[in-house]
């Protein structure tokens, strides 16, 4: 590096002139460091931002593809599982009734129905299987849970499972009625249910026993004072579920939590 030197001045205002051009490079580098460092800090906040963002759109777009599960066929009826691991299956009005008896009833499955009018025909789906005590009474107490019954406020209601050559469509009956012949067997369950979360991640309503052998976590409910928006928002925060799938699992009425 070469140093001119102005002969028109002494040596130590050279000296100084050099001095203060020194001063001053210094000082910018020192600007330059901190711009630097100021910008490196940016950069790292700029990649935590970016990182946090495309955290958050993964989560999201997992949750999307969660809710855009493909839903199993039996959950626009009526269903639960029952304790022995049944699917059962009613229906939700007069025209899934009439599905649930025409296209799903197979000759070694079981129907319940109840005595009043205002009931989901139920039918077991045996695969032929022997169908135990325990199904009966969970499939009898979902008949009733799910029949006019609840949003009655009756206590209990009379139900009764037959054989599927024993229901018979006849004309003149209205959709969703069928004609029973034959002998009748008969439970009268008491009118209490619950509703929970399957493994799976399914909301399932239905007989308190088999929620609790088939749910991760459940609630039990009785007849109330509470709608059924209101009941199904205080499920969704005890355990979880979406709102919509809740409200869909519980029969029309009111409800209270059972202590």
């Amino acid at each position: 590096m070469q140093i001119e030197l102005d002969t028109s001045k002494t040596v130590e205002q050279n000296a100084a002139y050099y001095f203060e051009r020194a001063k001053k490079a210094r000082k910018k580098i020192e600007g330059v460091k901190k711009a630097l460092a100021r910008f490196e800090i940016e950069k790292q906040n700029l990649i935590s931002k970016k990182d946090e963002a495309l955290k958050k759109y993964e989560k999201q777009a997992a949750e999307k593809k969660k809710e855009k599960r493909t839903k199993e066929w039996y959950e626009k009826f009526r269903w639960f599982i029952s304790s022995e691991g049944f699917l059962c299956i009613g229906g939700r009005d007069a025209t899934t009734n009439e599905i649930v008896i025409k296209k799903h009833m197979l000759k070694e499955d079981l129907v319940f129905h109840t005595e009043a009018p205002g009931s989901p025909f139920f039918v077991v789906k045996t695969s032929g299987k022997k169908v135990g005590e325990m199904t009966l009474k969970e499939t009898a107490t979902a008949t009733a849970i799910y029949s006019k019954a609840w949003k009655m406020g009756l206590g209990s209601a009379r139900v009764y499972w037959i054989k599927p050559p024993q229901v018979r469509k006849e004309l003149g009956l209205p959709k969703g009625s069928f004609m029973i012949h034959g002998k009748r067997n008969y439970f009268e369950p008491v009118l209490e249910m619950a509703v929970g979360i399957t493994e799976k991640g399914l909301v399932m309503g239905g007989p308190i026993s088999a929620v609790k052998k088939n749910c991760t976590d459940y609630i039990e409910l009785v007849q109330g004072s509470e709608k059924k928006s209101d009941i199904a928002k205080k499920i969704k925060k005890e355990i979880g579920g979406k709102i919509d799938d809740i409200i869909s699992v519980l029969p029309a009425g009111e409800f209270g939590i059972k202590k």
